[in-house]
């Protein structure tokens, strides 16, 4: 085959892609019994909303993106998050006119031109959601605790909460230029020179050892806060902790993008490897302005979907038999019974019973076969002599049981006997 899926992305085949639905589905059903609204974004984007929105110091826009003019000579890009995009729509439609806070989710594909590895992909799925136009700390701590529940919801049990505060404008210059004293007396590359400069707080989250080895005495943010930021994560951490959820105070913690303000934090899970962080988020009080918009002060988080499967792999909590992909296999021998199976078949689905059939005009031998891989309880076998007595043979196969039913009155036999 000269064909495969680009480096760095992968298939999605049954029947583990149906997990993967799953999974989705799960982490977003917390979101909808709060008030979010689903909202779905173009796949492409204006350049300059990233660039801009994003920040012009992170990795995902000096190294990651996936850049291309079109052919009207616009730059565009893959979207490498979630965010910028759905405040970029909040203030194309307005949405801020209406009642705030403007509370909306989302689940899609995001690309980045990473290093691959296991956990890091180049196009990956992120369900994530947001809240836009409101500073509470209620805010803050709803959506952690809904991040929470989803995790919890897929039966996962070691997936740890980090929590920090990045201090706002009035209390970060101070934080920053006390870093940046800090950081400049390191030994460190060029690049990372320049980044401490642009944003040091970046260079925090420097994953590699020589320099994580170096940040041992760094001045910390939380010694910075004024009086306002301390009282809000306060808050935050006082409604976790009522709420049930328990969280690890990290006052290393930042995130890889610019655009986060007072409260961060981040969902791990220690089977991944290096790449344990299954989400994360925080409030981003000055995006919008970023992006020309009125103030928005705003809190989202994104939860990664492939590598909460893998946590769920880790955990052991996807075992290895196959899921049934229908509950009822039709076996038509001749080309009558076939004509009559198909119309027994939708009759059935119609009914709400998923079921399929064997196609090709195969034997009742290797028919039977294709009954037993598709994960059905029930075979139904229709033959010449079946269709004469107007009757189809019902075969439990989990019993090898097998009874005649009236042609009449099967799809309500099986509706009673899967449901």
């Amino acid at each position: 085959m000269s064909f495969q899926a680009p480096k760095g992305t992968f298939d999605w085949l049954p029947p583990r892609s149906e997990r993967i639905l799953a999974v989705r589905e799960a982490l977003a059903a917390p979101l909808r019994e709060a008030g979010y609204g689903y909202i779905e974004t173009p796949v492409f984007e204006d350049t300059q909303l990233f660039a801009r929105g994003v920040g012009e110091s992170t990795d995902i826009v000096s190294k990651e993106m996936y850049t291309f003019p079109d052919k009207a000579g616009r730059s565009l890009t893959l979207r490498p998050e979630g965010t910028a995009s759905v405040v970029r729509a909040v203030l194309q439609h307005n949405l801020h006119a209406g009642q705030l806070p403007v509370k909306l989710w989302y689940s899609g594909s995001q690309f980045r031109y990473e290093r691959a590895q296991k956990g890091r992909y180049r196009h990956f799925w992120q369900v994530g959601a947001e809240a836009l136009g409101a500073e509470d700390p209620a805010l803050d701590a709803e959506l952690i605790v809904l991040g929470a529940r989803g995790f919890t919801s897929l039966g996962l049990e070691n997936v740890r909460l980090l929590l920090n505060s990045l201090g706002d404008k009035t209390c970060r210059p101070a934080y920053r230029a006390a870093l940046q004293e800090f950081l400049r007396g390191l030994d460190l590359d060029a690049d990372t020179k320049a980044r401490i400069e642009i944003n040091p707080l970046r260079v925090l989250d420097d994953k590699r050892p020589e320099v994580q080895a170096q940040l041992t005495g760094a001045p910390l943010v939380v010694d910075h806060l004024c009086a306002a930021c301390k009282a809000y994560h306060e808050e935050v951490r006082f409604l976790l902790t009522a709420s049930g959820i328990a969280f690890e105070d990290d006052p290393r913690l930042v995130r890889g993008l610019d655009y986060y303000t007072r409260t961060t934090f981040e969902f791990v899970h220690d089977g991944l490897g290096s790449q344990s962080a299954v989400g994360g988020g925080g409030r981003y009080d000055g995006l919008s302005e970023m992006l020309d918009g009125p103030p928005l002060p705003s809190v989202g988080w994104a939860l990664g979907v492939d590598r909460t499967f893998l946590a769920m792999e880790a955990e052991g909590l996807l075992g290895d038999h196959a899921q049934a992909r229908v509950q009822v296999y039709g076996v038509p021998l001749g080309d009558e019974a076939r004509r009559r199976m198909f119309l027994i078949l939708n009759d059935l689905r119609v009914a709400g019973v998923s079921a399929d059939m064997a196609f090709g005009g195969k034997g009742l031998k290797g028919a039977m076969k294709g009954a037993g891989r598709s994960g059905a309880g029930f075979a139904l076998i229709l033959g010449e002599r079946d269709l004469a007595a107007e009757v189809v043979q019902v075969k439990n196969l989990t019993t090898a049981e097998q009874t005649e039913v009236p042609l009449a009155q099967v799809v309500d036999v099986l509706k009673g006997k899967v449901q």
